[in-house]
């Protein structure tokens, strides 16, 4: 597996969290949301025992590039939202989550959240990488 797309796993006892580096567009959801679980000065920077299996599934959630994914220990995982929502955000980015099917360089991908390119500059299409137009005002 390339470092392109490379996905690390966290495992706990009742839930694993997966983290995709190349997706992170650095909103910092997780860190403000559990600083205890997720602590980027820290090895491992994700600590999934550090919360409630529930309590970190709701921050990850809050993750809108999808870098960050979780399954718990019974096989559970998250369930897309319904209806399928988009919104452009201010700086052209598409902030996608629902039930979504990705096609990308490396195939078609099953997602629950993602944020697309919406001015065509990526270098990570379809995914958005704050490199062009959609970069100059950042997510936070």
């Amino acid at each position: 597996m390339s470092s392109e797309t490379a996905t690390k796993a966290y495992e706990g006892r009742s839930i694993t969290v997966t983290f995709e580096a190349r997706r992170c567009l650095h909103a910092a959801e997780c860190v403000r949301g559990l600083p205890a679980v997720f602590d980027p000065g820290q090895r491992p920077w994700i600590r999934p025992d550090g919360a409630e299996a529930e309590r970190l599934a709701e921050v990850v959630r809050r993750c809108p590039s999808g870098a960050l994914r979780y399954e718990f220990a019974d096989g559970g995982a998250e369930a897309p939202d319904r209806p399928t929502q988009i919104r452009r955000d201010a700086t052209g980015q598409l902030i996608v989550r629902g039930e979504l099917r990705v096609d990308t360089p490396q195939g078609v991908r099953a997602e629950t959240r993602a944020v697309l390119c919406g001015c065509g500059r990526s270098q990570r299409q379809p995914y958005c990488d704050h490199g062009g137009p959609c970069g100059q005002s950042r997510m936070g």
